[in-house]
């Protein structure tokens, strides 16, 4: 696997996603990327990854999931709990203003262009542009 960095290891992604053919192409795009990925099919799932793993550096997750919190909500658990991690929201059925989301994050909607989200997870690893929509 590629590194996304000259000298360095892969960073680690973690997926969240619901709808398992979603969380696929999601994967396939974010190892494309240079990336790891690791996959969670909602928040609850997710927490219990980044409890137990200190290499998560990205957080990309859908905003719309069943459990007990949505996308949205565990962006901003995991800016409360983890502030380092960088974190990518996606949506198909709503679009977000910064001001909706917790800060070192970035909005994209769906549908999106698998080379548009490649670039985008590359550019958080350094830091974070405003919200676009890819």
């Amino acid at each position: 696997m590629m590194s996304t960095t000259t000298g360095k290891a892969p960073q680690v992604v973690l997926v969240v996603e619901d709808e398992p053919l979603l969380r696929m192409l999601a994967v396939e795009v974010v190892e494309q990327a240079g990336f790891i990925a690791i996959e969670a099919q909602d928040a609850d799932e997710a927490v219990i990854l980044l409890e137990s793993r200190a290499d998560i550096t990205l957080l990309f997750t859908d905003i719309n999931m069943p459990g007990s919190m949505d996308g949205l909500k565990l962006a901003h658990a995991v800016r409360d709990r983890w502030p380092p991690i960088k974190i990518l929201v996606v949506s198909g059925k709503q679009r977000l203003l910064l001001s909706d989301l917790p800060s070192n994050s970035c909005f994209v909607e769906k549908p999106y262009q698998a080379s548009a989200l490649a670039e985008q997870l590359r550019s958080l690893v350094s830091s974070c542009p405003s919200s676009v929509a890819i």
